[in-house]
């Protein structure tokens, strides 16, 4: 990654935007959060992986590596350019403003938006056909086989759900001609479903063209988008099943591993997350031309992007699909530096930080720096008592060990907020934090952020629950669960110059204020 001077950044997912809608969009308030950090002189926004969701509303289980979630369209944008009226919002309902309820939100805005993409179909000038057929030539990569993997989706899933079958995936539900891709089945059901599979492509117009505008006026204001990957794909997607032989399956097209993480002291039976595992040998021989195509993609959402689990590009944990935990596993070694070797050649300087928490062996860390790839360093992680009354002061994810190529964080959206993990140590351990941030305790949050803008690494950034000093229940996410996640909101009323005064103040004591 090219040098930068020091930065400081805020990570917040747009799902936690304000809006009426009972969802984050890119409207209004969008604009809102970038003159927020502007004024902040804030130059980074980290978001999460802006793909559609599925079952559990996981950015990190998308249904797509190259779409966008439908569910960030404003409304409120495409009622002014005419693709909605004002009678379609008279029974717009009360959603709260602290938490999404996402089956309300999709019954809500689902319907809207695919009215809105129909109408567009059928009364776009030439100026807007014109834009949206360029739009479609530039991501025929992928778009034609998204639109129609979620339109059967829809059918699928709404066929399995009349007869009481729970299970609708790809590869255990739909037909076989359509699950094996026969190509007179495929045509039949593009011609069968025309009209869902075009208003499937227009809202994939919809959002590039309003993440576009987001991102045009970020960069107007100094502010850098900060993105994120997740290393694996859901093996209910488009990417499985437009592309099968680029992963591990076996004859009926599902995982025949499946990845995780081995037991840690954390889990006596590590995580079995599921995801199928990449056919490399695969990848190897196409010149890693999928890989390129995704890093080039989220590349042209953001300026900067996170890897996640970036040592399983190093080696990765197989666990036999039939097992029911990650106990019977093994490593394999993956091809980590011919990949990113392949995509520098052919993308230029990679604009990549590396996810390395957990377990880091020497080789990950040699891939990681040979790249130049920034790793992290999450505050939360550095207390760890030395049994003497004490902390142990040579922790890496103290402040004062850490160097310059790294990006310091309070906490991720994994974490706790810093707030609520805060409470939740012991009296003794409180007392230690509170005296290596040199707290007196009534604002240890804000003494904590210090810690981090402080740190000699590269970027700081901090959830925004953080300068709201917010509690547990404002969590992002707490991994090992589906339900309760990714529901937190933030009001419009949070973007005040209070906040944003005592942050310009961290960003000027300590050198992180943007050069915008």
């Amino acid at each position: 990654m090219e040098e930068l001077n020091r930065g400081a950044g805020i990570l917040l997912h747009p799902v936690s935007l304000p809006s009426e809608d009972g969802i984050g969009d890119f409207g209004k308030h969008a604009f809102e959060f970038i003159d927020f950090l502007a004024e902040a002189e804030i130059g980074i926004w980290q978001v999460l992986p802006l793909g559609p969701t599925a079952y559990g509303n996981s950015p990190y289980t998308a249904v797509s590596s190259f779409a966008g979630n439908p569910l960030f369209i404003s409304l409120d944008l495409l009622r002014q350019e005419g693709w909605l009226q004002a009678e379609d919002f008279n029974k717009r309902p009360a959603f709260s403003a602290d938490r999404i309820d996402y089956t309300a939100v999709y019954e809500w805005k689902n319907p809207l938006l695919r009215r809105a993409a129909a109408l567009f179909l059928d009364q776009a000038d030439a100026s807007s056909r014109e834009a949206y057929e360029r739009f479609c030539r530039s991501e025929e990569l992928w778009l034609e086989d998204y639109a129609l993997f979620v339109t059967a989706k829809h059918f699928f899933d709404q066929q399995a759900a009349e007869k009481g079958i729970r299970d609708s995936r790809w590869n255990y539900y739909w037909p076989q001609k359509l699950a094996r891709r026969d190509p007179e089945e495929l045509q039949r059901r593009r011609e069968e479903w025309q009209q869902d599979i075009a208003v499937e492509k227009v809202l994939q117009f919809f959002f590039q063209r309003q993440w576009q505008k987001v991102k045009e006026y970020a960069h107007e204001h100094g502010v850098r988008l900060f993105g994120d990957i997740p290393i694996f794909v859901s093996p209910d997607s488009a990417d499985v099943w437009t592309n099968p032989e680029l992963f591990i399956l076996d004859a009926r097209n599902r995982p025949s591993v499946v990845a995780g993480v081995p037991p840690d002291y954390f889990s006596s039976t590590g995580q079995r997350w599921g995801n199928p595992l990449y056919r490399w040998e695969e990848h190897r021989r196409t010149g890693f031309a999928w890989w390129i195509a995704r890093i080039r993609k989220v590349l042209e959402q953001v300026d900067m992007v996170r890897i996640d689990h970036f040592r399983g590009f190093e080696a990765y944990w197989e666990i036999p699909a039939r097992e029911p935990t990650a106990v019977k596993g093994r490593w394999v070694k993956a091809p980590g530096r011919e990949l990113f070797t392949q995509i520098a050649q052919e993308l230029g300087e990679l604009p990549i930080v590396a996810e390395d928490l957990g377990v880091i062996t020497p080789e990950v860390q040699a891939l990681r720096d040979d790249f130049g790839f920034p790793g992290m360093k999450v505050l939360q992680f550095a207390f760890d008592p030395d049994g003497k009354g004490g902390i142990k002061a040579d922790n890496p994810f103290l402040p004062h060990n850490h160097q310059r190529n790294y990006v310091a964080y309070t906490g991720t959206h994994d974490n706790d907020t810093t707030r609520g993990w805060f409470e939740s140590q012991s009296a003794e351990l409180r007392e230690l934090i509170r005296r290596y941030a040199g707290s007196n305790g009534q604002e240890i949050v804000w003494d904590l952020m210090r810690s981090v803008f402080m740190s000699p690494a590269r970027f700081a950034i901090v959830p925004f629950q953080d300068p709201l000093a917010l509690p547990a229940e404002a969590r992002m996410n707490t991994p090992g669960t589906v339900e309760g996640n990714w529901t937190w909101r933030v009001r419009a009323e949070a973007f005040n110059g209070s906040i944003s005064g005592r942050l310009r103040d961290y960003c000027r004591l300590y050198g992180r204020a943007f050069r915008g």
